[in-house]
């Protein structure tokens, strides 16, 4: 919405600036006037415009440098806040994986423990096995 306003007023200071110039140079033309006094005249106006003009560029690279500050800033803490979100994400992701493992190495006791008592098993039967073809 401001980037609307913006640019209806530099369409407006970019028309009431054409319309002043056509103007003064259709009443300086118009003017019952020595050529030396149209020259100076017209001089005089060209001189008034290239001020205004200056003023105007003046004041949009101004315009145009909080601009780039603002942006510069917002782009600024966009990445402070992605960084933040990054690390918040890492530490949650650290978190899950320290859980698994706290998780796991009971299981993998359990897992070990049971694996140890099937191969006790099997050799217990085979060493039944074995006696009874003997």
């Amino acid at each position: 919405m401001q980037q609307d306003n913006s640019g209806m007023l530099k369409g407006l200071i970019i028309g009431v600036m054409a319309g002043g110039a056509v103007g003064a140079l259709v009443a300086l033309l118009y003017a019952p006037k020595s050529g030396r006094e149209l020259r100076a005249d017209i001089k005089e106006k060209a001189d008034g415009l290239m001020e205004g003009a200056e003023e105007y560029i003046s004041a949009a690279r101004s315009k145009a440098g909080e601009i780039v500050s603002d942006a510069k800033k917002r782009s600024d803490q966009l990445i402070t806040d992605a960084k933040q979100k990054a690390d918040s994400l890492l530490e949650d992701a650290d978190k899950i994986i320290s859980d698994a493992r706290t998780k796991a190495v009971p299981l993998v006791q359990e897992g070990t423990r049971l694996k140890n008592a099937v191969k006790a098993g099997i050799d217990a039967f085979k060493d039944k096995d074995e006696r009874r073809r003997s």
